[in-house]
């Protein structure tokens, strides 16, 4: 979610969605289940049957030009692979990238805006023909194409003339984009237009899918795209509500140590509902028996149903996806403008409560840092307005007095209709409670899901204080604050996400400055100590980060969940 054109977010939907992931959600969000390591069904895994994917959104658009992915998506990462990919292990570890159809993660010069990657040998289609960087270099050219549009924007944005290309279809020179190169059918060069030290990241998104362009058919192409990775799509009904996939006989795990690819087939079935696809889960009838969702989490209720019975307990999966939601405030509005009125609801807020609101501790977990905590953010610890469990109103007093509102004052909290548990009246609720507390009247202002969206999001009528979320397009503190504090990435006319406005040069410089480091440890580590410094400013109040639970059927295996993705991985999924 580094760029402020991609839309608030895929990510939203990964309580869902995620994307990340969504992302968007960024991503698109989260996409999957829980257990560490090899859990699920006892037995080791093993080669054969059919998964079945159990699913409320259909997976639309399957064409790896326009799907929204981070570490290459959950299904999508079946079919497509990438110059690099997310690391299929558990918890922190699997926040790391890795090569996927490269040899590695890339090699820069000239202070990081010149990349180079070299593919594997004997790579292969499904019918056996071989994938060359002119294939990679195609597959990221029609991304550019307006009727294959919904992807990142990050290869607009940062490749030299990306503002200027509009795709292969249009393009009458039959050069394609001059900033990359493949001199030869092994190597690819990247041509930045400014130093972004986090291209490993961006590689794993699916516009870096190789695609012979001889079977490029344009926006039919989504039908039978040609696979790359360990299956391949043999039906595609309804635009991706019923996707069956089977065995690539070309894929080889020789090149491919991340993918497992245990089952013989996978059966994506989606439209349905979300308490049916928990309780289809839950019964584990049939077919059921080896299902999984990607998109389909246990609220409250039926996470309370499923904690007292101890064998579906042992099906729950849980997981951590780069997500923080949190109080947004608009400095631009009185009395907002006022640091200590900010500072005074800081302390005011009651974190008990809008966990409680949010589903409870099991899916949600309190926050006072905007980046996730989460080593591969930078998480560093910090609580610059210490309101302890239940909100400090004793400080906030102090504070509304010495701003000059001894007799406390009245304000507005903009929030969402929609029964999501993260910008929904019941959190909106939590909060005016505890702020009654300190002598702050809070009127609720609840607006249906879209007008929401674009007020929240419009420079020009952004709301003084509002409730908001934000999740990255890959696990790293660049996407997280960049397009939340970077001043140069404050749109006026669309849809800005710079919503506290602040355009501080120090801050942009250090911005830049992260971004030249190819060393993603040394990165994170200042992502970290910028998210301490802007937190100063109490732009924004965190609130909390969700957790993620989510049923799988009996007979599954090995089962992986990632700090990446926060839900189980799909291409780890044995059956047998």
């Amino acid at each position: 979610m580094r760029q402020p054109s991609v839309i608030a977010r895929r990510v939203a939907a990964a309580s869902v969605s995620l994307v990340l992931a969504a992302g968007a959600a960024a991503c698109a969000g989260p996409e999957g289940s829980e257990g560490k390591g090899a859990g699920g069904a006892e037995g080791k895994p093993a080669k054969g049957g059919t998964l079945t994917v159990l699913n409320s959104d259909p997976q639309v658009d399957f064409d790896p030009a326009r799907l929204y992915t981070s570490g290459g998506g959950n299904v999508p990462s079946l079919v497509f692979r990438t110059l690099t990919t997310r690391n299929r292990e558990d918890g922190a570890k699997g926040a790391e990238v890795v090569p996927d159809l490269a040899t590695d993660l890339g090699k820069s010069s000239k202070n990081a805006t010149v990349w180079t990657y070299t593919l594997k040998k004997g790579l292969k289609y499904e019918d056996g023909s071989p994938i060359t960087s002119a294939d990679v270099k195609y597959g990221i050219e029609r991304s550019f194409a307006g009727e294959l549009s919904g992807g990142a924007p990050y290869l607009r944005d940062w490749l030299i003339g990306g503002d200027k290309y509009a795709g292969p279809y249009k393009d009458k020179s039959g050069k394609g984009l001059e900033s990359i190169e493949t001199p030869d059918e092994r190597t690819i060069v990247f041509h930045l237009n400014k130093p972004e030290g986090e291209f490993p990241y961006l590689a794993t998104q699916t516009q870096f899918t190789p695609v012979p362009k001889s079977k490029d058919k344009g926006t039919k192409y989504e039908e039978h795209p040609v696979s790359s990775g360990p299956y391949k799509v043999v039906k595609n009904e309804n635009d991706g509500e019923r996707l069956i996939l089977e065995r690539n006989p070309h894929w080889s795990a020789k090149t491919d140590p991340e993918r497992k690819a245990y089952p013989d087939k996978i059966d994506v079935r989606s439209g349905l509902n979300s308490s049916v696809i928990n309780q289809r889960l839950s019964a584990g009838q049939g077919a059921d028996a080896a299902a999984v969702t990607t998109d389909t989490n246990l609220g409250p209720a039926e996470l309370a149903k499923v904690t007292g019975d101890k064998a579906l307990a042992s099906r729950v999966g849980t997981g951590h996806f780069g997500y923080t939601n949190y109080l947004a405030f608009n400095p631009k509005v009185k009395p907002f403008d006022d640091p200590k009125v900010r500072q005074a609801i800081s302390y005011a807020v009651d974190r008990s409560s809008v966990i409680n609101a949010a589903g409870g501790s099991s899916l949600a977990e309190p926050a006072t840092t905007y980046l996730p905590n989460q080593k591969s953010f930078g998480y560093t610890k910090y609580d610059h307005f210490p309101a302890g469990k239940s909100g400090n109103a004793k400080k906030a007093k102090e504070l509304l007095k010495e701003a000059g509102h001894k007799d406390g004052l009245t304000i507005t909290l903009t929030h969402s209709n929609a029964k999501d548990f993260e910008t929904s009246p019941e959190i909106a609720t939590a909060i005016q409670d505890a702020l009654k507390k300190a002598g702050i009247t809070v009127k609720l202002q609840g607006l249906e899901d879209n007008d929401y969206s674009d007020k929240i999001h419009s420079a020009k009528d952004e709301p003084g204080l509002f409730l908001a979320h934000w999740g990255a397009d890959w696990p790293s503190g660049g996407p997280f604050l960049a397009p939340i504090f970077d001043g140069r990435q404050i749109v006026k006319d669309g849809a800005n996400f710079n919503t506290g406005f602040l355009d501080d040069k120090s801050v942009n410089d250090e911005i830049d400055e992260i971004n030249k480091l190819t060393d993603l440890d040394a990165a994170a580590e200042r992502w970290g100590a910028l998210d301490k410094k802007i937190g100063e400013q109490a732009l924004t109040v965190p609130l909390f980060h969700p957790v993620y639970k989510r049923l799988y059927g009996k007979d599954v295996k090995n089962i992986v969940i990632s700090d990446w993705t926060g839900v189980l991985d799909i291409s780890q999924v044995a059956v047998k």
